[in-house]
C-alpha cells in the first residue's frame, strides 16, 4: 500500500523527470562540461585508482566524457549491471559495447563480477533524481544503488551526480534510503 511518502516521491520524480526533459542542448552541453570537471578532481582529490559509476541516460548529466578520461588515465571502472532479484552485477565493460538493461537503462557489455565486486573499489559514483543539503539520495524508484549501498560493510566515498537544480534543501525519505558523503553538480562539488 502506497504510503504518503510514495506519493511525495513519485510527485517530485514527476516533476524532476519533466524538468531534466526541458533543458536545451546548451545546459546539457555545459552541465557535461562542469560535471566532467567536478569528476575529475574528485577522483585526483581522492587518489582514486578504481571507481564504480553508472552509464548516463539521454536525460542525465553526461557521464561518458569522464568514464572515457578515467580509462585513459588507467583507473579501474566498474559499472553496474542490474538483476531482476533488484540486486546489482558489475563489470568492467572491456568491450566498450553497450545494451539495453532492465527497464531501457544502458548498460555496459561484460564479464559479471557478482555483487561483492563493488567491495573492491575506492570512490562510488552513483546517480540520483534529487539531493538534499544533508546529503539524503532520492533515485527513481527501484531500490539498486539502495540496496548496494545499505548492505556494504566497509563502504568507500559515495557521491551522486545531478544538475545544479536538484540539489534540494529537504527531501522526503524512507527507512531504507540511503545518504551519500557529496554530491557533484555542473557548478561544484559538495561534501556532506
Amino acid at each position: 500500500m502506497a504510503t504518503e511518502v510514495d506519493h511525495q516521491k513519485r510527485a517530485l520524480r514527476a516533476e524532476l523527470r519533466e524538468r531534466r526533459q526541458n533543458l536545451t542542448q546548451t545546459e546539457k552541453d555545459n552541465a557535461t562540461i562542469g560535471v566532467t570537471e567536478h569528476l575529475q578532481s574528485l577522483v585526483t582529490a581522492l587518489d582514486a585508482r578504481s571507481v564504480a559509476c553508472y552509464l548516463s541516460t539521454q536525460t542525465e548529466p553526461d557521464t561518458r566524457p569522464f568514464l572515457n578520461w578515467a580509462l585513459e588515465q588507467g583507473i579501474r571502472v566498474l559499472f553496474p549491471v542490474s538483476r531482476d532479484d533488484g540486486l546489482l552485477d558489475w563489470t568492467v565493460g572491456e568491450t566498450g559495447d553497450e545494451t539495453q538493461g532492465l527497464f531501457g537503462m544502458p548498460e555496459p557489455v561484460g564479464e559479471l563480477l557478482g555483487p561483492i565486486a563493488i567491495n573492491q573499489v575506492d570512490l562510488i559514483i552513483v546517480p540520483a533524481a534529487a539531493i538534499d543539503q544533508g546529503g539524503m539520495r532520492m533515485g527513481w524508484g527501484r531500490g539498486y544503488f539502495d540496496k548496494t549501498l545499505g548492505s556494504m560493510e566497509k563502504c568507500p566515498p559515495v557521491y551522486a551526480v545531478v544538475y545544479d537544480a536538484e540539489l534540494l534543501t529537504d527531501l522526503p525519505r524512507e527507512v531504507h534510503d540511503q545518504p551519500v558523503n557529496g554530491v557533484v553538480t555542473p557548478s561544484r562539488i559538495l561534501d556532506f
